[in-house]
């Protein structure tokens, strides 16, 4: 038995110099004592969900994604917004991670998203979409390790305060207990 905490980190963006792949590179450097972060690479070569590629066996980076996944004991999306709402690869990722329906990878895990936005709402829609995406999936949504921040004035990668905001925010997720319902 191990005392890390592992968190699968999901990145909304693809492109290599992303803020938001900055902020979960950043949050995994400066990770809490006993707490782990995984960025799982290769969401750019999921196809897009079909049930049809799902059937016999899956492809071989949905495969990928589902054992990182499962092996986590909570997931972390990192994500910039695309036109008011989650970015298409993040979208596709939780898609993979929902089937098969009821047991997917992402049932029963703790899940918390963040990330910052070059907008005055710093994500905020492409954040709520991401938790309600995730809980249909069957994740445990940690609504307090939400943080939607605006980069238009401050760079979160650098300032202090929203780092620390970061920080807590992975804290609290690998710190969530989720409640035990009596039988």
């Amino acid at each position: 038995m191990t005392d890390t905490t592992r968190i699968a980190v999901l990145v909304g963006s693809l492109r290599a110099d992303s803020l938001n792949r900055k902020l979960a590179e950043l949050l995994r450097d400066e990770a809490p004592a006993g707490v782990e972060l995984d960025i799982v690479e290769g969401l750019g070569e999921l196809p897009f969900y079909n049930e049809d590629l799902d059937a016999a066996s899956a492809p071989a980076a949905a495969v990928a994604l589902r054992e990182r996944v499962s092996g986590a004991d909570r997931v972390l999306a990192v994500t910039p917004e695309y036109n008011g709402t989650m970015p298409a690869v993040l979208n596709n990722a939780i898609d993979w991670l929902s089937r098969p329906y009821g047991a997917g990878a992402l049932v029963g895990k703790p899940f918390g998203v963040v990330g910052a936005t070059p907008t005055p709402y710093g994500g905020k829609w492409a954040h709520a979409d991401t938790v309600r995406s995730a809980g249909i999936a069957g994740a445990v949504v940690v609504e307090e390790v939400t943080v939607s921040q605006s980069a238009i004035e401050v760079d979160p990668t650098t300032d202090a305060d929203v780092r620390a905001k970061l920080v807590a925010a992975v804290t609290t997720l690998a710190e969530f207990a989720p409640a035990v319902s009596a039988a």
